[in-house]
């Protein structure tokens, strides 16, 4: 039986991956960091997520070298280096070094860079990639905190962070079919590249070269590349309903957190204000008092916590309000504290009955599964795409883990119309 292995190099994007293979008929469990050797849960495909995109980077490989080993060790036949859309990374790291660490252990010298996620906006053209309409160095990405992406040509990204070159696959070879694509292929490797960027500008470029890489031992990209593999592995109409209605939540006590700043999530913050309460942190005071401030939002959520639509928590500022925090503070402040904040608070909630968690941001949601001491989960349906419900295994908690920069406008009252 073949099984796909998947290692994500954050929560968010492990979430974003795993429901596109549950949304198209893979049995899906993702797991938070390498499972201990006696977890087992039979499925499809495993996601392992890791906090390997801001580590750093002998972290990095060293952990995402133990995700692969324990993938292995569940009969993984082919694997996936999952990172985000908009290739997140510095020019030291980390999507090259992790590469290059996988590469060497599993004995192949030649995989694909394919950060293509159609649906979401993220094209490939002539090597470049596209948010929409603009050039990633152009897009909200050139101001991320963390990974600011001042370029957009792909093969200079991974050559400048990596140990090989990169050569790209033109959408007009992928057009001439699939035998094109691996006559490309075994050229590149032949004439000693490691790395071929795919061109893709919609989902159908993908299946085309999902058909030529079906032997390839590990492939590098973001949840688009791997839709397309879906379809070559057991999916089907009948698994599809099966493993989506195991992650749908019920109707219970539910909370809203945002703690990323990005543009998609302003938006979508500044839309839910209109029709839920809302408590917004205020930097300096949590900074002075932080178990006191701690109290202070739960005497505020606890009359809201069965309101129509759940009440938000929320640190998503404008980026001119950021870029002015992280001038008066020392860098990793503010950050460390908010993160560990939504993690208290969400234990906290948790005893009063709280059981449906929607929270946006990748570094809020894995602090949040830390701190509730999840360590997989099952895939339930898509609220946007890229954004599925999740069922932690070992509890009767439901989470909704958006990526900063996913999802409509109104996602966090979309996400509550899942309920049942």
């Amino acid at each position: 039986m073949r099984k796909l292995g998947i290692l994500a190099d954050d929560f968010t994007g492990a979430t974003d991956i795993a429901g596109f293979l549950a949304s198209n008929g893979m049995m899906t469990i993702q797991t938070n960091g390498v499972p201990s050797p006696d977890f087992h849960a039979e499925a499809d495909s495993y996601v392992v997520s890791l906090k390997s995109r801001s580590s750093l980077k002998t972290e990095a490989v060293r952990d995402s070298l133990a995700a692969l080993q324990w993938l292995q060790d569940q009969g993984c036949n082919q694997f996936y280096f999952k990172y985000c859309s908009t290739f997140d990374s510095t020019e030291q790291g980390n999507i090259g070094p992790v590469t290059d660490a996988l590469m060497q252990a599993l004995g192949t010298d030649l995989t694909v860079i394919c950060p293509a996620l159609p649906v979401n906006g993220r094209t490939v053209y002539r090597g470049y990639l596209f948010v929409y309409n603009q050039l990633l160095h152009e897009s909200g990405m050139r101001n991320h905190p963390v990974t600011p992406m001042k370029d957009s040509k792909l093969s200079r990204l991974m050559e400048s962070q990596s140990s090989g070159k990169a050569e790209t696959l033109s959408i007009d070879i992928l057009h001439q079919g699939v035998d094109s694509v691996r006559r490309f292929l075994t050229q590149a490797k032949e004439s000693g590249y490691r790395y071929v960027v795919l061109d893709a500008i919609q989902q159908d470029d993908l299946d085309i070269a999902a058909q030529a890489l079906l032997e390839m031992p590990l492939l590098t990209g973001a949840s688009g590349l791997a839709v397309s593999l879906a379809k070559h592995y057991q999916a089907s109409p009948k698994r599809k309903t099966k493993t989506v209605g195991i992650g749908r939540p019920k109707v219970a006590k539910t909370i809203v957190f945002a703690g990323s700043c990005s543009e998609a999530t302003n938006r979508q913050v500044s839309v839910y204000l209109n029709s839920a309460d809302a408590f917004k942190i205020e930097v300096e005071t949590l900074l002075k008092d932080r178990s006191h401030y701690l109290a202070r939002v739960v005497a505020y959520l606890i009359p809201r916590l069965d309101d129509p639509f759940a009440p938000l928590v929320y640190a998503t500022v404008p980026p001119e309000q950021l870029a002015r925090t992280k001038e008066t503070y020392p860098s990793g402040l503010v950050e460390h504290a908010i993160e560990e904040f939504f993690g208290n608070l969400a234990v906290e909630l948790k005893q009063l009955g709280v059981r449906n968690y929607i929270i946006a941001g990748g570094e809020t949601s894995g602090n949040v599964v830390q701190r509730l001491g999840i360590s997989a989960f099952s895939i339930g349906p898509q609220i946007d795409p890229g954004i599925p419900w999740v069922k932690a295994v070992d509890q009767e908690v439901y989470l909704a883990l958006k990526s900063g920069n996913f999802g409509a406008d109104d996602f966090f009252l979309k996400a509550q119309k899942e309920m049942v």
